[in-house]
């Protein structure tokens, strides 16, 4: 027996409806520009409300008026440092307080210092391991006490296919190593907290081309190591993140999606 014609569009509409995200609340962190901004876009467009924190406060205010304006959305801009405990504290009351609640928390704020390891100092290592890791667990754990009192949400963190291999020709061993730590992360909040339904996966990025990197020197180098012979657009992370944060991977945790346009397969 197949499915009528009526069947098939109610099931096909039922199933985009699962992508929805009208009614939640969703915090960005590094929301600023580039991938923080495309996972913001992704979920204003799909009707969320959304808070934009980042350490650049000025531009966060300026990005969170862009998407209330072009979304129609509720918005919010934080100035934020990830790194500090007191701060991300402060960022998520201050989100909770003026929208009611946390259902989505994209930990993304990230950055990397190219310096091979030999020369690579301390208080450089230290830099991009506060930001790329402890920065995430601090966001997703003072998220998620928020979503554990609520009765679930989901929390999406920024990792990188470099959690997943050693791309050359830069050196690049702390974020390496922040990038590895996030995935494992990822996974432990998972099982953590599976039982008090919140979700916590996250995405791997491979080269996207943000404003941060246009022009750099090796971008014809990563061009030709990548099986599609191209960097990816900030927006080819959207369907990802949407889907992540949305109820149409309500039995998806613990996960990490690589999106590299198939650089980790050779």
């Amino acid at each position: 027996m197949t499915a009528s014609t009526g069947d098939r569009e109610v099931a096909e509409m039922n199933a985009l409806d699962k992508f929805s995200l009208k009614d939640k609340n969703v915090l960005v962190t590094g929301g600023a520009q580039g991938i923080g901004l495309n996972y913001a876009m992704a979920a204003a467009g799909a009707g969320a409300s959304v808070a934009l924190a980042d350490l650049n406060g000025e531009k966060a205010r300026a990005s969170a008026a862009w998407l209330r304006e072009e979304y129609k959305v509720e918005t919010l801009g934080i100035e934020a440092d990830v790194t500090d405990p007191g701060q991300v504290e402060h960022m998520c009351a201050v989100m909770a307080g003026q929208m009611g609640r946390i259902d989505v928390a994209f930990c993304n704020a990230g950055i990397s210092i190219n310096v091979p390891a030999e020369e690579m100092t301390y208080e450089q290592w230290r830099k991009v391991i506060d930001i790329n890791l402890t920065g995430v667990f601090l966001t997703a754990t003072a998220a998620g006490r928020y979503m554990i009192r609520q009765g679930g949400g989901s929390i999406i963190n920024t990792a990188s296919m470099s959690g997943h291999i050693v791309n050359i020709p830069q050196p690049q061993v702390a974020y390496n190593a922040s990038k590895a730590g996030v995935i494992m992360l990822t996974r432990s909040l998972a099982v953590e907290w599976a039982d008090k339904n919140v979700r916590v996966n996250s995405i791997s990025p491979g080269y996207i081309m943000t404003d941060l990197i246009k022009g750099h020197e090796l971008i014809p180098r990563w061009k030709e190591l990548s099986p599609l012979e191209r960097m990816g657009r900030p927006e080819e992370l959207q369907g990802a993140a949407l889907y992540l944060a949305s109820d149409a991977s309500t039995f998806t945790t613990g996960t990490d999606i690589v999106v590299d346009g198939a650089y980790t397969c050779v």
